[in-house]
């Protein structure tokens, strides 16, 4: 079954094959992928063996047993989720031309702190509907590549050879303590802030990984610092720096409005981060982010 659609430039071509084939790349295994798509396990080796004489490759090997994508299969995955994300964007578009529907993706900084005014100011216009995924840096990549939402703006890194990317802001990478805190408004060596209780975010998240680069620079880990916990939630940070002492690494618009809360710097590192855009490559995706970016008061 092969359908083809024609919009905007872009030559759309949905084979039942390359659902299995994305299917098998999410699953990593025959009998699951067979399953899930209420098929029998031959059928998807058949399904994988077409497309591999197709493009005249290897798409799957396995390695001790255990099933590895080859780099041909990852560069079909790359095409083929911006191929389905067109069609759900196309169908959208088609049903229902009465408002602009967004779904779109933050890391928890961004959505937290950063974005409700935009969203705000997007919303005032009637025709306009939005949902909101608060997500880490990783979680928020693989909804990306499945489809799932239009956009995200994200914190900290992400693979550019893989998605396409348009600054959202700049904004500051601070330390941040309880107000009354020795270290509030001062800059600091990162000798003495390894002396002091961290509190960290989980792994996968955008902050986590900033901080563990300055570290990994310099040489040091998370490790050496005198005590550690793992807090998802900066709301829960904010009220632990404020009563129980402790440092926190985070964007300077996390702390910046809490009373509660002062922030320092790193001798010698002034450290600025991007917060961007980040969507597949699609006109769909880019035109969504563009339309989005319009209600936003630039800082």
């Amino acid at each position: 079954m092969i359908r083809k659609i024609y919009h905007r430039r872009v030559f759309v071509m949905i084979d039942v094959r390359i659902e299995t084939f994305l299917t098998l790349c999410r699953l990593m295994n025959y009998r699951k992928t067979a399953e899930e798509l209420n098929m029998t396990q031959p059928a998807v080796t058949q399904h994988i063996h077409y497309l591999e004489d197709h493009y005249g490759c290897r798409l799957f090997i396995y390695d001790r047993k255990s099933l590895k994508m080859t780099a041909e299969a990852e560069l079909l995955k790359k095409y083929a989720e911006n191929i389905y994300y067109q069609e759900k964007k196309l169908k959208t578009a088609l049903a229902d031309k009465s408002c602009r529907q967004l779904s779109i993706g933050a890391t928890k900084t961004v959505g937290e702190y950063v974005i409700a005014e935009h969203i705000g100011s997007f919303l005032k216009e009637e025709t306009n509907r939005i949902s909101v995924n608060i997500d880490n840096t990783e979680n928020l990549l693989r909804a990306l590549s499945e489809g799932k939402i239009d956009f995200a703006v994200i914190e900290g890194f992400f693979d550019r050879s893989r998605y396409a990317s348009k600054l959202y802001r700049r904004e500051p990478f601070v330390g941040i303590c309880g107000k009354d805190h020795p270290f509030a408004g001062r800059e600091v060596t990162l000798e003495e802030a390894m002396r002091e209780h961290l509190f960290v975010r989980e792994e996968g998240s955008g902050t986590r990984e900033i901080l563990e680069q300055l570290l990994t620079e310099q040489n040091r880990s998370l490790s050496e610092f005198k005590k550690i916990s793992v807090i998802s939630s900066f709301g829960l940070t904010s009220k632990l720096l404020s009563e129980n002492g402790g440092i926190a690494f985070a964007y300077r618009a996390a702390g910046e409005n809490d009373p509660r809360l002062g922030s320092f710097k790193i001798k010698g590192r002034d450290i600025v981060r991007e917060f961007n855009y980040v969507y597949l490559d699609t006109p769909f995706s880019e035109s969504d982010a563009e339309y989005f970016d319009t209600f936003r008061t630039k800082k």
